[in-house]
């Protein structure tokens, strides 16, 4: 395992501003890095960086200003709060996601897969994904001002309020307060309808926004608007 105890000694070993390390690292000060961390495993106070590849992410508390990466790759993302402005990735794969908050004002991702999901909140101002996957996703409160994804598959969803388009689930959908979607379904077939303990559940009818240039594409002919008298 490669230890760093200063700055000044992570600031000697990067190439071209990126920390690339063929064993498992361990921070043993809050470290700032302007390129990537690639390494096994990581275990750290603070972890300030761009793009992140590891075994494992193991800290205290992981702060960037944005988080642009093609893949956030690890086997579990341990951490005490994520905080971020953006989280931008192409997919963000681990075992294990566990943290007290994940808080960022927009995450977006192609794919996000995990085994658990695990946070005390998770307030983000948009969360965009293709497909959100997980075996269980425990939080507080899901809160977004939109949370956009075509799927959203979990053996068991627990949080405070879930707002989604389809909802997928395996025996178990629970909410503290309510759900809104245009959609929910459960695998198993001997599986409970999504629980509300203290609103309600509603289904809502999906709508798209169109430009006039596109609906006049969908009839193959000019249109002319006609005022009303």
């Amino acid at each position: 395992m490669k230890v760093y105890k200063t700055q000044a000694e992570v600031d000697a070993d990067l190439v071209d501003g990126n920390l690339i390390v063929g064993d498992d690292v361990k921070f043993e000060v809050s470290v700032i890095i302007a390129g990537n961390i690639n390494a096994g495993d990581i275990d750290a106070d603070d972890i300030n960086a761009r793009d992140i590849n590891a075994g494992d992410i193991n800290a205290g508390n992981i702060n960037a200003y944005n988080i642009d990466a093609g893949n956030i790759n690890a086997c579990d993302i341990n951490a005490g709060n994520i905080d971020a402005y953006n989280i931008d990735a192409g997919n963000i794969n681990a075992c294990n996601i566990d943290a007290g908050n994940i808080d960022a004002c927009n995450i977006n991702a192609g794919n996000i897969n995990a085994g658990n999901i695990n946070a005390g909140d998770i307030n983000a101002g948009n969360i965009n994904a293709c497909n959100i996957n997980a075996c269980n996703i425990d939080a507080g409160d899901i809160d977004a001002y939109d949370i956009d994804a075509y799927d959203i598959n979990a053996c068991d969803i627990n949080a405070g309020d879930i707002n989604a388009y389809d909802i997928n689930y395996f025996a178990f959908c629970t909410s503290y307060r309510s759900i809104k979607c245009t959609s929910h379904k459960a695998i198993r077939n001997n599986a409970h309808s999504p629980i509300c303990l203290d609103g309600k559940l509603t289904i809502e009818k999906k709508t798209k926004e169109v430009t006039m240039e596109e609906v006049c594409k969908k009839f193959g002919c000019d249109i002319k608007i006609k005022k009303e008298d």
